[in-house]
């Protein structure tokens, strides 16, 4: 009876979170309610019995990509009189789409019904022994690993291509010009035109050590170094 009234009541926030998702007009609350309507999915599959799945939902998707959204939508100057401008518009375009897609999932959801054999049938049938963690490893890294590298491989030459389509190159001279990496200037730099050898006076030996150097100061800091250790060797043998 809990178990239920808990399932009925993370399912009804969760719809209704949902709903305001595509529902609000301010980008920043939609954000928020994605957030909310995560949770309360997590919820959802804590009372399945997939923890894992739950904690992952919380982590990745919460802690990742909904926060990652919500800064982008902050930063971003949005003119929201301008995305309204063209609604009436399109209004009925929208809605004879919508209408077609309600159309069909009642169609798909009419028509669906579950084979006797279904459940005996599963591809990757549970183990009692061991628990949801567990399986779900076993599935993943043992069972379909070469599948779930291919699968990594795939987002990775994704996440790549994106990259390079949106790479722009601006002009070198303006303020949001992106920096290069300049290997022949790295390559051509002198230990001359970076550091400056200084000698240190001691009652032991002469010590000679290299520190940067500063391009303004490069002839008044050879005679000020040089007298002031020799003060302080002074002030050290007196004392």
């Amino acid at each position: 009876m809990i178990a239920a009234a808990a399932f009925y009541f993370f399912a009804a926030i969760l719809i209704a979170s949902a709903a305001m998702v595509v529902s609000a007009r301010n980008p920043v609350y939609a954000v928020l309610f994605l957030i909310l309507a995560f949770f309360n999915a997590a919820a959802l599959f804590l009372l399945a019995g997939a923890e894992f799945l739950a904690m992952i939902l919380v982590i990745v998707y919460v802690g990742a990509v909904a926060v990652l959204f919500l800064f982008v939508v902050m930063m971003l100057d949005i003119n929201f009189s301008q995305l309204r401008e063209g609604f009436q518009r399109y209004a009925p375009v929208g809605a004879a789409v919508g209408v077609v897609l309600l159309v069909e999932l009642a169609g798909v959801l009419g028509s669906w019904k579950f084979a006797p054999e279904a459940l005996s049938l599963r591809f990757a049938p549970n183990n009692a022994a061991l628990h949801n963690t567990a399986q779900l490893g076993k599935l993943i890294y043992t069972d379909y690993v070469f599948l779930f590298q291919t699968s990594g491989l795939v987002l990775l030459v994704a996440m790549i291509g994106a990259i390079v389509l949106t790479l722009r190159d601006r002009d070198p001279n303006s303020a949001r010009a992106s920096r290069r990496q300049n290997v022949a200037a790295q390559v051509a730099r002198r230990k001359e035109d970076t550091l400056v050898l200084v000698e240190v006076e001691s009652r032991a030996k002469t010590q000679e050590f290299f520190k940067p150097l500063a391009p303004a100061l490069k002839d008044a800091g050879h005679g000020d170094h040089g007298h002031d250790h020799g003060h302080d060797d002074h002030a050290h043998g007196g004392h």
